[in-house]
Parts: structure tokens; C-alpha cells; sequence
């Protein structure tokens, strides 16, 4: 059987978002399979509503204000009050000791990068779930080429690397190249029309869609699909271009920052991995060393887990440079882009 045959449907949806993002409270059973519809003042009509927002769990509606539950769903100020504190009722929101939330973790996935030197940068298995992964670096560094390689390997099993699930990936710059994925799924000796099928791609034209698309993904993995991986290639290029010059700067990072924080629940609630690209620039201040700083400036800084700087190696390698990680020390690697994607060279 081939390797990445091992997809598998996403069945058990809300099950698992209960139990990926929030504490149960075992002497609830009725709590285990609770819907929006459950709630009082929420009944079909504006759990649709709720839906068609992106608000598919008790967790999402329990971390609503009111006067947002009321503008969404098209119900009174009492009424959403009411629904909101029922499903805090339901759900255990306080504080957990370190041990379980280290239980919690136990499920995090991880995505090989194709390269040794470079998982081992991570920790050793790659990039990693409920985690916003960030690639930033000049044209030509392996930015994209990662993003395709991750695309592929996500859908490998768990004994080699892989996720067993498929990858969406959000394109802004027009990058995506299906030629470029079957030459990587035909380097790794798999089939490059399976491989292809299991890749969700989007074109986003403007940073509203770009968000919009965010919504979409959530619809896809309640509708089955066993999403593992989101890409976004790259995650910059619309807020870059539609909010220029310094007047605009301040609407720019607070619509950023929002987008980034809705990655982060969509990882957070659906154990997804997310691997963002971002532009770069030369910062003129910057008298020695390198000038090459990436687009977003603290908010994209704060919002990513791990922040990797990728630039040109010598004789065709590529070298990667751990900015920044909550329990990985600064450092670099080498690796190589070759006709099977992101590996350790010859």
C-alpha cells in the first residue's frame, strides 16, 4: 500500500474539539456531545447564523460578548447572555495544573520539513501543531518550496513523518504550482494525482477573502475532510499592499493582528499545524549586519510560535536560522531544495 493512502475521514468533529481545546467535565456526559443547538434561545435558524460566522463549538460561542452573539446570530442582548453563560456552564474554563495541560499535549502532531538538519532546528520531528510556523526571508530563499514540501509530507503517516491528513493552502501571490507538487510526490515515490487530491488550494485576491477563507476551512473539516495542515504563501503580501504609508499603518496591524489570532484558534481548536511565508524588507537604520527584516513588525513577531529566517546557502544550499521559539535555543542549519522538495541534499 502506498504511504499516503492512510487518510483517513475526520469523523469524530466535535468530540475532538472538545477534548483538544478545553477540560470535560467527565460527570457531564450529556456535555460530551453537546451542539449549539443545545443552548437556550439557540435553535436551528441561528445556529445557522452562527455557522455561516464561523462559530461551529461551545467553545467559540463561550468566549463571546454578548453584544457580538446579538449582532451575529440576530437575538436579543438577554437571550445571548443567557446562551453564553449556559455553555460556560458546560465547559470547565479555569485554570488546569501543568501535568494535564501536558496531557493535553500529548496529541500534537508533527509535519516532517523532508530534511534531517532541518527537523532536528525544530526540536527533531518538524513543525508542530497548534503552532503558527513562520518562513520569512528574500525571493528565492525556500520559502514556497518548504511550503510545497510540507504540503506533501502532511499527508505521509505518522511513522514517517506525516500527519495523514491533507494540507489547504491559501494563496496570495500565485505561487502554488501543481507541476512543482507532483515533481515532489514522484521524488518520494508516490502518486502525484493522489497527492494533488489531497491538497485544498485557494487564491486569495485581497485581504478580506484572505480572511474569509479562514471561515471556509472550519466548514471543510465539519463537513470530513481531515485537514492537518493550513498554508498561507504569503501571509503579508494583501495588508502590505492595500494599507501603504504610515497613516494607514495603524489599520494595517490591527486588521493583521486579528487574522493572525484567528490562525491561531483555528490551529488551537482543530489541532492544526500552520505555516505562514512572509515578505521581508531591508531596514535602511541597520548600519552593520544583515538589514533584511520580516513585513508585520511585532504583531506577526508575537503571533508566531516559531520564526525562521530563511536565506541563499552556498553552492545552491539554503540555510535556516531559528529566530525565535518558546523552549528552542537560536540556531541554523543547512539544507537543500532539490527535484523532491525540502531534504538533506545528495
Amino acid at each position: 500500500m502506498n504511504t499516503f493512502d492512510t487518510i483517513k475521514p475526520y469523523k469524530e468533529v466535535t468530540s475532538f474539539l472538545i477534548m483538544a481545546t478545553k477540560k470535560i467535565k467527565s460527570d457531564s456526559p450529556e456535555t460530551k456531545d453537546s451542539q449549539l443547538t443545545d443552548l437556550p434561545g439557540i435553535g436551528p435558524a441561528v445556529a445557522s447564523k452562527l455557522e455561516s460566522a464561523g462559530v461551529y463549538d461551545l467553545m467559540s460561542l463561550a468566549v463571546m460578548s454578548p453584544n457580538t452573539l446579538s449582532d451575529i446570530a440576530g437575538v436579543g442582548a438577554a437571550v445571548a447572555r443567557k446562551a453564553i453563560q449556559a455553555a460556560r456552564d458546560l465547559l470547565d474554563l479555569g485554570f488546569v495544573d501543568g501535568n494535564e495541560f501536558a496531557e493535553r499535549r500529548a496529541n500534537v502532531a508533527y509535519i516532517t520539513t523532508g530534511s534531517k538538519c532541518f527537523n532536528d532546528l525544530l526540536g527533531g520531528r518538524g513543525i508542530e501543531s497548534r503552532a503558527i510556523t513562520e518562513g520569512f526571508g528574500a525571493f528565492g530563499s525556500g520559502k514556497t518550496q518548504l511550503a510545497l514540501s510540507l504540503a506533501v509530507n502532511v499527508q505521509l503517516p505518522e511513522e514517517k513523518g506525516g500527519a495523514s491528513g491533507k494540507a489547504v493552502f491559501i494563496d496570495t501571490e500565485g505561487t502554488f504550482r501543481p507541476a512543482r507538487v507532483k515533481q515532489i510526490a514522484e521524488g518520494l515515490g508516490a502518486d502525484p494525482e493522489k497527492v494533488l487530491k489531497n491538497i485544498l488550494v485557494a487564491r486569495a485576491f485581497n485581504s478580506d477573502h484572505q480572511m474569509l477563507l479562514l471561515e471556509k476551512v472550519g466548514e471543510l473539516i465539519k463537513k470530513g475532510e481531515p485537514i492537518k495542515l493550513v498554508i498561507v504563501d504569503s501571509l503579508t503580501a494583501h495588508f502590505r499592499a492595500e494599507f501603504s504609508g504610515r497613516g494607514q499603518l495603524a489599520d494595517r496591524q490591527q486588521k493583521l493582528n486579528r487574522y493572525l489570532h484567528d490562525l491561531m484558534k483555528l490551529a488551537e481548536t482543530y489541532n492544526l499545524a500552520v505555516y505562514v511565508t512572509n515578505q521581508v524588507m531591508a531596514n535602511p537604520a541597520q548600519m552593520f549586519g544583515d538589514p533584511t527584516t520580516a513585513i508585520g513588525g511585532n504583531i506577526v513577531g508575537h503571533a508566531s510560535t516559531y520564526r525562521i529566517y530563511l536565506r541563499r546557502g552556498k553552492q545552491g544550499s539554503r540555510v535556516a536560522k531559528l529566530i525565535d521559539s518558546p523552549n528552542l535555543p537560536d540556531n541554523e542549519t543547512i539544507f537543500w531544495v532539490t527535484d523532491a522538495g525540502v531534504n538533506d541534499g545528495a
